[in-house]
This record gives structure tokens, C-alpha cells and sequence, in this order.
């Protein structure tokens, strides 16, 4: 696992991916490897990490299920493929019937299913098998959502997934550590208690964003 251990925050997530770029420099125009970002949030860090890499960049969509009345915490998540990731023991702790289980999963699908239609546009699905995918998202608190899209990732064969984030919880890191051949991570706070915290600036992403960023990519 490389990180730096350094409690300066983050000026943006396209600093964040500045950084990790020079994290990554041996990548460097390498062949047949694939920078795939978690959108939204993770699609200006990896566009970032793209460029200064000469490396191709794509998008695979994964959705949290928050917990019902605490949204923001996440009860599991889902990834395209139909990939789902649940965490058993935290539902029955909070009392999550059957019902709202089936509530949350059914809007998130849902919202899963738009994002993927609008980011694809038209174009060829992932092809991921003998890949060496660098798989970026902008931070990690609990890791429900990245854990999911390894899932979804290793489906297809890869030769090897590096996770790539800016800043992590080390629980998420050690939850995550037997899917991934190699962790890059520029911070693990002691005590992290949410991803914007350590951004000067964690404003939202939107999906116009996300498609400027793809159209870019994609005209390389």
C-alpha cells in the first residue's frame, strides 16, 4: 500500500488527482491499462490522473443504498452488472425491514440504470478482461460503494486493479485490501468523519460535468 500520511487537505479533487498522478508515474503510457472512475465525484479526479498518465478513461456506475432516515450512511450498494453488496448485520441493527430494503434498492436502481444510459451514450460496454485497471473514486468512508465496483470489475478478468483515492478511512482500506493487487492513497485521517472534510472545495458534480469530461476523454 503506498500512501502519504500528511493532514494537509485537499485544495479539489483535480489537485487530488494531480497528486495521485505523480503517485502513479510508473503507469505512464503503459499498455492496455484502463482508468475507470466511480462517478460522479471520482470522474474529475481520474480525468485528472488520465491526462498526465496518456492513459484512456471510462466510468462505471455504482450506486449506495443509504440507510432509510440516514441516507448518507450506507447500508450496501449496488454496481452495474448487477452486482449488490449488503451489509447484512448493520440492516438488522438498525431495524431495516424487508419493505424499505426493497424501496431503497428499487429507487437506486433506478437511478443506476439512468446514469448508465446517459454516461454510455451509445457507446461499446466496459471490456475490462486482461486490463490493468485503475479504479478511482474521491474518497472512502465506510467503502460500500467501492466495494461493489471491485466486485463488479473482477467479474470481467482483469489482470490486476490498483485502488486509487485521495483519502480513505483505514477501515475501508483494510475491508478493501483482499480485492485489489495494489492501494494508492495520499490520506488515512485517524478519525474520518466525512469526504468533504478534507477538500478546500467538495462542490457536487453534475452529470454535465461528467459528460464534458467523458466527451474529452473519449476525443483522445
Amino acid at each position: 500500500m503506498r500512501h502519504a500520511s500528511s493532514a494537509t487537505r485537499l485544495a479539489d479533487r483535480e489537485a487530488a488527482g494531480a497528486s495521485l498522478a505523480e503517485q502513479l508515474s510508473d503507469w505512464q503510457g503503459r499498455a492496455n491499462v484502463q482508468v475507470l472512475a466511480l462517478p460522479r465525484g471520482g470522474v474529475p479526479v481520474a480525468w485528472a490522473i488520465a491526462r498526465r498518465l496518456q492513459l484512456p478513461l471510462d466510468v462505471l456506475v455504482v450506486r449506495k443504498l443509504g440507510l432509510p432516515g440516514h441516507e448518507e450512511y450506507a447500508m450496501g450498494a449496488i454496481a452495474a452488472g448487477g452486482v449488490q453488496v449488503l451489509d447484512e448485520a448493520l440492516v438488522r441493527a438498525m431495524g431495516v425491514t424487508p419493505a424499505q430494503q426493497a424501496a431503497v434498492l428499487a429507487r437506486e436502481q433506478r437511478e443506476l440504470e439512468r446514469r448508465e444510459q446517459l454516461y454510455r451514450d451509445q457507446q461499446p460496454a466496459l471490456w475490462l478482461q486482461g486490463q490493468q485497471v485503475l479504479l478511482v473514486d474521491d474518497g472512502l468512508a465506510t467503502g460500500a460503494t467501492m466495494h461493489a465496483a471491485l466486485l463488479a470489475v473482477r467479474r470481467q478478468q482483469p489482470a490486476s486493479i490498483v485502488l486509487v483515492v485521495p483519502v480513505a478511512s483505514q477501515e475501508a482500506l483494510d475491508r478493501l485490501q483482499p480485492l485489489v493487487d495494489q492501494i494508492v492513497c495520499l490520506q488515512i485521517p485517524a478519525c474520518l468523519s466525512s469526504i468533504g472534510e478534507w477538500y478546500g472545495d467538495f462542490s457536487q458534480v453534475s452529470d454535465a460535468r461528467v459528460l464534458e469530461i467523458l466527451a474529452a476523454a473519449r476525443a483522445r
